[in-house]
């Protein structure tokens, strides 16, 4: 997340695709990988790829983690597999930045952004105080720590689930977050600025489950007029506390955005 993404040649990244409809594209969070999704069933409306971010699952572990670097492997996989198609960008924790990034860089139909905030500023100074535990021994500790920190009304049976599959590597979490680290303030509004540049002809849809609220709301109004602000259950995993009203949600958007 640190520099100019233009000079990283894009990956193609490990994927899968099944279905059939519009094309929609599933983006995992931060140490997951596409398996993330397997609860969530798309396939009978849309054409699901589901992909492993750089550095996740069977993608391979270059730098740079930066957003636009992440997106720009996205669009490079979109176009290796359906050459010139305008994608539904959906997004988990990390991969909310990713969409954001996305639909900011490249034509999109819609993006939905599951419980991932993007004042990053207001992140700096907690992820600063974890830096020494994040190059330390104790690393695997802390992003566990983390997580559960976040689990809040996810079940018992999801919880387990995404813990085994979950890989934590310490050069690819310090790299996406690397602008909060290394940064000064000025520099990653910056990098903000770049990040959520979404046209305000494109839908964005937000379903927070940790609400960060009404200030962060009207934070992100001011740059993303178009969106539509949810709050569902208290988790950072809302779409694996109810994936019935999920797929039903990004039905009806897809569907009110023109598709």
């Amino acid at each position: 997340m640190t520099g100019t993404p233009d000079t990283a040649a894009p990956l193609v990244l490990a994927h899968d695709i099944s279905g059939s409809g519009p094309l929609l594209v599933l983006i995992h969070g931060i140490t997951e990988n596409r398996a993330a999704w397997d609860p969530i069933d798309l396939t009978t409306d849309f054409e699901v790829l589901r992909v492993d971010v750089r550095g996740h699952g069977e993608s391979p572990v270059e730098e740079p983690f930066d957003p636009l670097t992440l997106a720009a492997d996205v669009h490079a996989t979109v176009e290796a597999i359906r050459p010139g198609a305008v994608p539904i960008i959906v997004g988990h924790s990390m991969g909310g930045i990713i969409a954001t990034a996305y639909g900011s860089r490249y034509p999109v139909r819609a993006v939905i952004n599951v419980d991932q905030a993007l004042a990053l500023g207001d992140m700096q100074a907690q992820v600063k105080k974890m830096e020494p535990l994040l190059k330390s021994p104790l690393f695997p500790v802390l992003v566990g720590q983390v997580f559960r920190s976040m689990r809040g009304v996810l079940p018992a049976e999801q919880n387990t689930r995404l813990k085994k599959l979950r890989r934590p590597r310490r050069e690819v979490v310090l790299g996406v977050w690397a602008p909060m680290l290394t940064q000064t303030p000025e520099e990653l509004a910056k990098t903000v600025d770049e990040t959520v540049a979404i046209p305000d002809d494109v839908p964005y849809l937000v379903i927070a489950g940790l609400d960060p609220g009404a200030e962060y709301v009207e934070w992100l109004r001011g740059r993303v007029p178009s969106v539509t602000y949810e709050v569902w259950e208290k988790t950072h995993y809302p779409h694996l506390v109810e994936p019935e009203r999920f797929v039903a949600r990004v039905k009806g958007f897809a569907t009110a955005s023109g598709e």
